[in-house]
Order: C-alpha cells, then sequence, then structure tokens
C-alpha cells in the first residue's frame, strides 16, 4: 500500500493580497498561489481564496484529500481560544471561512494564527532560528511587529496581544502619537515610518535639505544616505538603535531567548547598522544575556506561509 503523502497550506492575509504555499510534512515549498485579498466575510471571498488551494494541489498534481492542515496568518490579535476579537486592517468572518475551508478540505486541521506569530513560526521551522526552541522575531517594517516562541510553541497571550513590541513604551515624554493613540511606542523609532520621521526631525534641526524620499516609510533612501555620510540620517540609525537595542534588552529579562531574529523591510539595511545596534543591546542588557546573538531572518516575505503551514501541522499532529 502506498504511503499516504500529508500535504499543507500555509496562507498569509495581506493588505492587498493573500499569499499561499503547499509543503510537504518536512518543511519543502511545492508549490505557490496569489490571490488578490477579498473582503473574507462571504461567499465571493471565501471561494477566493479556496480556489487558490485548488490552484496549489493542481500545481503538485495532488488533491484537497491529500490537505492535512491549513494554516492562516491574519493581521489582527489572535488569542488562545483562536475567538477573534479585534480587527483593523482586514475584513474577515474567521467562523464562516473556516466553515469554507473545512467543506472544500475536510480532511485538514485549520488554524489562525497573528501574521507576526506566524513568521516567527516559520523562522523557526525552516528559518534562521531552526533547531531552537526559543526565539524573539522582530519585524521592522512599516510598522514594528513582533512574535515570541518559548518551548518551541509560540506565545499568544490571553487576549492575543503578545508579541507587540512595537507598543513597548520607551519614552513617555514623546510627544507625537502612535498609531495605537499611545506615545514614545518602540515603533514611532524603529520603524521604517519612524526612521524617516527621526530623519526629518533631524534635518530639521540642521536646517538641511532632506534627500529624495519616496514617501512616509522609505527607509532605504535614508539608509543610503547614511552610507554617503548624511549627519541627519545618522542620527535617525542611532536613534532606532538606542531605541530597538534598548527595547531587545528588557525583552531578553523577560523571555532570555536563544536568539532574537530582525525580519522586515527595514532588516534588509542591517549590514549598516547591526554592529550599532548590538552595542546598545549590550549597554542596557542584563549581564548574562549580554552576548544573546541578534540576527536576520532568512525566509524574506515567504516567513508567513511558512510559519502558517507549521502551525497547521502542528494542529493536525495535535
Amino acid at each position: 500500500m502506498a504511503e499516504t503523502v500529508k500535504l499543507f497550506v500555509g496562507l498569509d492575509v495581506g493588505g492587498t493580497s493573500v499569499k499561499e504555499g503547499l509543503f510537504t510534512e518536512e518543511g519543502a515549498l511545492i508549490a505557490r498561489a496569489s490571490v488578490p485579498t477579498p473582503p473574507l466575510i462571504d461567499g465571493t471571498g471565501y471561494d477566493a481564496v479556496c480556489s487558490g488551494i485548488d490552484e496549489l494541489v493542481g500545481q503538485a498534481n495532488a488533491t484537497v484529500e491529500d490537505v492535512y492542515g491549513i494554516g492562516l496568518a491574519v493581521p489582527c490579535p489572535v488569542p488562545a481560544d483562536g475567538e477573534i476579537r479585534l480587527q483593523a486592517n482586514i475584513q474577515l468572518n474567521a467562523p464562516g471561512l473556516m466553515r469554507a475551508l473545512e467543506t472544500r478540505c475536510p480532511h485538514a486541521a485549520i488554524k489562525f494564527g497573528n501574521d507576526a506569530n506566524a513568521a516567527a513560526m516559520g523562522e523557526l521551522w525552516r528559518g534562521t532560528a531552526r533547531g531552537k526552541q526559543s526565539m524573539v522575531m522582530v519585524t521592522l517594517g512599516t510598522g514594528v511587529g513582533g512574535g515570541v516562541v518559548v518551548g518551541g510553541d509560540v506565545v499568544e497571550g490571553f487576549v492575543g496581544a503578545a508579541g507587540e513590541i512595537g507598543h513597548l513604551c520607551m519614552n513617555p515624554d514623546e510627544e507625537r502619537t502612535c498609531g495605537c493613540g499611545g506615545r514614545g511606542h518602540l515603533e514611532q523609532y524603529a520603524s521604517a515610518t519612524g526612521i524617516v520621521t527621526s530623519y526629518r526631525d533631524e534635518c530639521a534641526k540642521r536646517g538641511a535639505d532632506p534627500v529624495e524620499l519616496s514617501g512616509p516609510s522609505d527607509s532605504r533612501a535614508v539608509f543610503e544616505a547614511y552610507a554617503a555620510g548624511d549627519e541627519a540620517a545618522g542620527a535617525a540609525v542611532s536613534t532606532m538603535c538606542e531605541y530597538l537595542g534598548r527595547a531587545l534588552s528588557v525583552i531578553a529579562a523577560v523571555v532570555d531567548p536563544e536568539v532574537f531574529v530582525l525580519g522586515g523591510g527595514v532588516s534588509n539595511s542591517a549590514s549598516q547598522y547591526l554592529d550599532e545596534l548590538y552595542a546598545a543591546y549590550r549597554r542596557y542588557a542584563i549581564s548574562v544575556c549580554a552576548d544573546t546573538p541578534i540576527e536576520i531572518a532568512s525566509l524574506g516575505n515567504d516567513a508567513g506561509i511558512f510559519g502558517a503551514a507549521y502551525m497547521a501541522l502542528r494542529a493536525a499532529e495535535a
């Protein structure tokens, strides 16, 4: 009798598209697809996602009966009970989508998870943190997200807010308001948007003109200016490193991970600031945690689909 093939689907629900990947139990990505993100609240939206799964199994010459787990990474808090109560950037009827997926793939375990947590699990499964049991991932993009893994399991929290690293209050005297309504949060300094804001502020202090920026989160241009000797850009990068290093030291004192992993678009410029960031971290960290490595994520934009599939695999095995 032929051995049963067990496949797992990872779905990463973004603002513009749903990235979909089909994986083996060993973590090999064997097919991928992408569909524009519809409102996931009715049959039209559910069918769009399910059609992507049909495309995946078709690419792999498999069938939906071979799918034993489907994981969905979504941009909102997902508490341990799985009931999504807060949606800021998507329209999602989680119970309705789950029923549609169960109908299309009757053998599959369905698991929802926060997108940053999924990215952390992806890096744990097949990325930079592979083989580790504990890690903290920090995603530095338009905002700052995070995922905390302890004992091989992602920490979701009572209301799904575990890993909201971007909202650690690092400067209570900050006058600018964070997107969440708070002040002085890490996201205001270490995100792409925060770096650009700090750069513009530094230029204003110096009476200097900023380099041309394509938008409010064009941190790449700031790093290029920094490499060219722009003092205002250098000050903005130092501000990022100071606050991020201090935040990591606080996290280390609570979690004591084996490794910190940096992801997101800002991590693409890490060669320009990693030494300064590590120095800032060591200034604040307690001595036993001072040597915790800070590394760069390796899965890039695929971390979410890897992690979603891994969460599905673990749910199927439970």
